[in-house]
């Protein structure tokens, strides 16, 4: 069987990017459309972030833009990074990158086992605080800022690159929509632009999540002169995929609703990603991040009103390797289940007489967030909140953020001990209509004194946030307190609450 490299030999490593495969799906995919999933993760760092990392550097190098031994500096959420890492430590630049403290602790130690020095940016101050910094150092120390958001060296390198190959491959085929996201945009404009000449029947639609419609929205991005975002987009929200949708418009995507590139935008569920991320890998043997899950559920979307026999192409970013931190593996546990200890108990030999030692647990504070200006609440939403706090059929309510991870373990704890419960989840959709998630918020802080989320209450007794909730089960007061409610749930279970807080925190 040949591989996408046909036995040829390679100078390096950076000849290996590019050519990935096309693969059909026959499972996830409805019977009557074909769907096929371009596997960006064969690339050599595993996402297709690769490309613009050659293309940009190569750019510059041409241009003399960059000189030998200078410094990369580059904002990131990974996935640039560590294709930038891979391609400065063949070519011999020291490399930099600014990255959220939020994102995947595995990007993080991918970049520095290359080489690269990760500076990390509060959270608080998302996507456009990591670009300031990268900004701040270049200028400061005279680096080289590659700009991903706004370089047309990016979108050139897809144009060159990634369209050629899908053109190849539906060669004297129908290929009826070509299913992105937008990320930096360069795969965006770089493919859409040699469609729309080259074959110009194929439907270009864009994905990015329900509950940061920032495209959709259909609001300008303010920028700065230079062209740069001078602010996080007003509609712009936290969500789980990472890397793929940035809380502003880049200059690239921009330019590519303005040449109308774009036949339709497709809104996103998270948690849907993450489903379809894991069905991919289950079903369909295909291991690729939540980015790709969210593709996907774009091309599935599409498939529902599709023609017979239509042909969908759907991108899939990078590799699930990078998401080991993250809900993509949310009850993916590295120790055996009773399934497991069963299997190994059936035979003598080769087996633990006991379960291994649980892992030491882990605290860590939860930060408020930085004050703003707050809503007015409305009578609405006032009576809603006082319903759900008094509700005698749901006691417990876990006022949550669909993207927080504090938040997800609290959900670990409760699924594990079938613990019924409510979830408000305020940054989701159903939630930001007419900013209904701000203004229960408002509600929280005037009833716990605190801002930070999660917050748990049981029969409107306000336990606490992530940390109190966990120290409240470990100590049995949480139990104690649904006993008084009525509240039935597995008492048998038994688990240390800490160890359910995410795998990347770390006491500072």
């Amino acid at each position: 069987m040949q591989t996408k490299f046909e036995n040829r030999k390679f100078e390096n490593i950076l000849a290996t990017i590019g050519n990935t495969p096309i693969v059909r799906l026959n499972k996830l995919a409805p019977s009557r459309v074909n769907v096929f999933v371009k596997i960006e993760a064969f690339n050599p760092m595993g996402s297709v972030k690769d490309r613009l990392a050659l293309g940009i550097i190569e750019d510059a190098e041409r241009r003399g833009a960059l000189s030998p031994g200078q410094t990369v500096i580059e904002a990131t959420s990974g996935n640039t990074g560590i294709g930038l890492a891979m391609v400065c430590a063949v070519k011999g630049y020291p490399l930099v990158v600014t990255m959220g403290e939020n994102f995947s602790v595995e990007r993080r130690r991918m970049m520095r086992c290359r080489g690269a020095k990760v500076v990390l940016t509060p959270a608080a101050l998302r996507g456009t605080g990591t670009m300031a910094k990268a900004v701040e150092l270049a200028e400061k120390h005279g680096w080289f800022l590659c700009r991903q958001f706004d370089n047309e060296a990016n979108a050139d390198m897809h144009s060159r690159t990634t369209a050629p190959e899908i053109l190849a491959a539906f060669e004297g085929e129908r290929l009826d929509y070509w299913v992105t996201g937008y990320g930096t945009g360069g795969t965006l404009k770089g493919v859409a632009r040699v469609l729309k000449t080259q074959r110009p029947e194929t439907k270009i639609i864009v994905c990015e999540p329900d509950n940061s419609p920032v495209l959709g929205s259909g609001i300008a991005q303010l920028r700065h002169p230079d062209g740069s975002p001078a602010a996080s987009h007003p509609s712009s929200r936290p969500h789980l995929m990472q890397g793929w949708s940035p809380d502003f418009i880049p200059s690239l995507t921009e330019a590519a609703v303005t040449m109308k590139l774009i036949d339709q935008i497709v809104p996103i569920n998270g948690a849907n990603a993450v489903r379809l991320a894991r069905e991919l890998a289950q079903q369909e043997g295909i291991f690729v991040g939540i980015s790709a899950g969210a593709t996907l559920a774009g091309a599935l979307q599409v498939c529902e009103s599709a023609p017979d026999g239509a042909n969908v192409l759907c991108m899939l970013p990078d590799t699930g390797e990078r998401y080991l931190s993250t809900p993509l593996f949310d009850g993916i546990n590295a120790d055996m289940s009773d399934a497991e200890w069963e299997i190994s108990r059936s035979t003598p030999g080769c087996r633990f007489d006991a379960p291994p030692p649980p892992p030491p647990s882990k605290s860590a504070a939860q930060k408020p967030e930085s004050p703003t200006s707050e809503p007015a609440v409305s009578a609405k939403v006032e009576d809603f909140f006082a319903r759900v706090l008094t509700d005698p059929e749901q006691p417990l309510v876990l006022f949550a953020l669909e993207w927080c991870e504090f938040c997800w373990s609290l959900r670990k704890l409760f699924a594990q001990c079938s613990i019924p419960y409510r979830s408000v989840d305020l940054d989701s959709t159903a939630y930001q209509r007419d900013d209904r998630g701000g203004q229960i918020r408002v509600l929280l802080h005037a009833r716990t004194g605190s801002r930070t989320i999660p917050q748990v209450f049981v029969g409107g007794e306000f336990v606490g946030g992530c940390t109190e909730t966990l120290d409240a089960f470990k100590d049995g007061r949480l139990q104690t307190l649904l006993g008084k409610y009525g509240v039935r749930f597995d008492e048998s279970v038994h688990v240390d609450p800490h160890s359910l807080l995410p795998a990347w925190l770390h006491p500072r």
